[in-house]
């Protein structure tokens, strides 16, 4: 076939041996709006000429089908051969079913979750060097905050005692002593190993083993937690750091505690209490003996915990929560005649919570006055379980006034002991006690009002 003038109109419905030349006389007539000049090499290529002398390159076919329109750039930056080979590409997968656009897809979402987890991976990067940046002590009260909502509020402020940094001021220009794991608080997290704690446990146990031990079990609780948080995970080792043989062995076991008020020793002992200098003092030991609870949770009773209208008193408990005894005469005539500072019943004045601290010192001082040797605060509550063997009171009821969990299924499930029922029991174990102390007291006579003085 004879080639055609390169003067020759342009015949748009028939297709053509493309060349720069014809590609540069293809005009789309006025009364059109665009023309295809279409390539006789290439089935399905074409170039689309608009009115406004726009020249840009198409490839259009059916796939499964479907109509399948690709635009492949502007003539002439995309030159024709270069136009071509992708026409030759683009139909070889149509021919097989191929749809260009899902491969497309398919290639996009695999370069964006490519890029995901490039940031990902990116971010957790920056997120374990940040982690390694962190010192214990910083981990520590994101620890607490984490734990909050399961603790008690003297557990809560126990471990901050802990790791605090001391110096606050006391009486008499004294001020407190770091906490007993500050030392290893201001430490890197990740330097918290083995040998570290050991060398920390052998140290402590010199001088205060019983606090040590006590310090110990929640530092094994706290790494425990940090091996459990993915932030923390690659800092702290799968094996806790802190439960090695080296560091059980330094610490030592606790001695079981027998030490308890005896019956015949309760004159004495009430006597020097009573005359303690500190009321609030002096009616915290005794409401500690009378009730059985634990030291913290008698520093933390409220007014708002006392009923007075059902005489009971709600127990912030470190097992259940919360628990409800009895307001026993006695108990209510002492905590009666305190003032009261703010919402706690036993408050302080110098103390930064508003309440007391645990009065070790002034309980040694009663007990040497006695004559009593080696009795402590927490002996007061294995004093009243022990006392209450004298009055034969069930078992069951001693450890529900006390907090202790029942130990037996019918004692878990199927006994049921109202207030009312607790206090036949409760007012019986004080006036007993009262007796054998010697203590003269009405308990029928209605207890002083509360009184509010200035703090």
């Amino acid at each position: 076939m004879a080639r055609p003038s390169k003067t020759a109109a342009i015949d748009y419905n028939d297709t053509h041996d493309l060349t720069h030349g014809l590609l540069e006389r293809a005009t789309c007539p006025p009364e059109l709006p665009f023309v295809l000049v279409r390539d006789a090499d290439k089935k399905g290529l074409r170039l689309r000429v608009t009115k406004a002398g726009g020249k840009a390159w198409q490839f259009e076919t059916r796939v499964n089908g479907k109509l399948f329109t690709r635009a492949l750039g502007g003539w002439p930056a995309v030159a024709i051969d270069t136009a071509r080979q992708e026409a030759h590409r683009l139909r070889g997968m149509t021919e097989q079913g191929i749809d260009p656009r899902e491969i497309e897809r398919q290639q996009e979402a695999d370069k964006n979750a490519a890029i995901e987890a490039a940031a990902a991976a990116g971010a957790a990067q920056a997120k374990q060097e940040a982690a390694h940046a962190l010192t214990a002590g910083e981990v520590w009260t994101t620890y607490l905050e984490a734990r909050k909502p399961h603790w008690g509020e003297r557990h809560y402020l126990e471990h901050g005692l802990m790791v605090s940094a001391g110096g606050a001021p006391k009486r008499a220009g004294a001020v407190t002593a770091p906490g007993i794991l500050r030392p290893l608080m201001v430490m890197p997290l990740r330097d918290l190993t083995a040998p570290v704690i050991e060398a920390w446990a052998a140290k402590e146990a010199k001088t205060r083993p019983s606090a040590a031990r006590l310090a110990w079990r929640c530092l094994k609780a706290f790494l425990s937690w940090c091996a459990e948080q993915p932030e923390y995970a690659a800092v702290v080792t799968d094996r806790n750091p802190a439960k090695t043989t080296k560091t059980r062995e330094a610490l030592g076991k606790a001695g079981v505690k027998q030490d308890a008020l005896m019956r015949e020793q309760l004159p004495a002992w009430f006597d020097a209490v009573r005359q303690l200098q500190n009321p609030t003092i002096s009616a915290y030991l005794q409401t500690l003996l009378l009730t059985g609870a634990r030291a913290g949770e008698v520093l933390g009773l409220r007014w708002d915990d006392i009923n007075t209208k059902w005489r009971g008193m709600t127990i912030r408990d470190k097992v259940e929560g919360t628990r409800v005894i009895p307001f026993t005469p006695y108990v209510a005539h002492l905590l009666a005649s305190l003032p009261r500072r703010n919402e706690f019943v036993f408050s302080s004045t110098v103390s930064a919570g508003g309440t007391l601290v645990i009065p070790r010192n002034p309980h040694n001082d009663v007990c040497k006055v006695a004559g009593i040797d080696d009795l402590t605060i927490h002996g007061l509550r294995r004093s009243f379980k022990s006392l209450t063997e004298w009055l034969e009171i069930p078992a069951g009821v001693v450890a529900q006034l006390m907090g202790h969990k029942p130990s037996a299924t019918a004692e878990k499930h199927y006994t049921v002991r109202p207030l009312d029922l607790l206090r036949v029991h409760h007012e019986k174990i004080e006036a007993w006690i009262l007796e054998q102390a010697g203590v003269t007291f009405d308990a029928k006579a209605e207890p002083g009002k509360l009184r509010v003085v200035a703090g």
